[in-house]
């Protein structure tokens, strides 16, 4: 291949090493969070166990552990580690829920758009340039309405976090529209978790103590665990359909409008 034709290559938007390189780098991090174990420091018996410490070190470094919480979360979106609704419902018990909360919301949409802008850049262009006629007609379809599209996806809990980060990607999402959509579609939920984890404390009492008797017993099979996920309610899931719902109001009345007018 001549340098003409592999300058050419790069106009066409094909896949390059430079490109690729941030999602590699990801992907390696990814790895590395399971190969070296790290996935143990993001369950309920870690920070059960490491409740007095954290409780500490925020009083007496209030200001460094918000940002130390954000930096984390960021880097754990961006990554897409798992333990993400653990670490926002850490983000009510350690700091509050509306600061954790808001911590929570700004770190999330960082950490969401670096990979949003990753994937744009490393597959979301080449792919887009190398498909067929039939992803031209879901991007534009979804272009349209993207907005109430990714509040939609952002609020109802159906749909994994790291998927609907990188989706948009691919259909070619502008920025600005991705940045205001995950940002406002992320509140809801996150300020609720959050809220959750005003009470957690409570919960880890209550579990290390039962922890603690079973050792003390002699029984064989103790465990100090507890599910965050249990403290979802169906009626928590129920609100936020109804909120996605009422995202998509705006496409049923543009189409209601161009039904009319036909």
């Amino acid at each position: 291949m001549d340098k003409s034709t592999s300058q050419n290559g790069s106009k066409g938007g094909g896949f390059s090493f430079k490109k690729l390189a941030p999602l590699i780098i990801i992907v390696l991090l990814f790895a590395s969070f399971f190969l070296f174990g790290l996935d143990k420091y993001l369950t309920f018996r870690a920070l059960s166990e490491n409740r007095d410490g954290l409780l500490n070190f925020v009083g007496e470094n209030y200001l460094a552990a918000i940002l130390l919480y954000m930096a984390l979360y960021i880097v754990a979106v961006a990554c897409s580690f798992p333990g993400g609704l653990l670490m926002t419902v850490t983000g009510g018990f350690l700091f509050g829920w509306i600061v954790g909360g808001a911590a929570t919301v700004i770190a999330a949409t960082i950490g969401a758009t670096i990979l949003f802008l990753v994937a744009a850049t490393s597959l979301g262009e080449p792919l887009r340039k190398k498909a067929g006629p039939w992803l031209k007609k879901l991007e534009s379809g979804f272009a349209e309405n993207a907005l109430s599209y990714l509040l939609f996806l952002r609020l109802v809990p159906a749909f994994p976090f790291w998927l609907v980060n990188i989706a948009p990607a691919f259909l070619g999402v502008k920025l600005r529209t991705y940045i205001i959509g995950t940002l406002i579609g992320i509140i809801p939920g996150t300020f609720v978790f959050a809220f959750l984890g005003v009470g957690l404390d409570s919960i880890i009492v209550e579990q290390k103590s039962k922890y603690d008797a079973c050792m003390a017993s002699g029984q064989t099979g103790c465990t100090l665990d507890f599910q965050i996920s249990s403290l979802i309610t169906t009626e928590i899931i129920l609100s936020f359909v109804a909120l996605g719902v009422v995202s998509l109001l705006p496409i049923v009345l543009k189409k209601l409008r161009k039904g009319k007018a036909t």
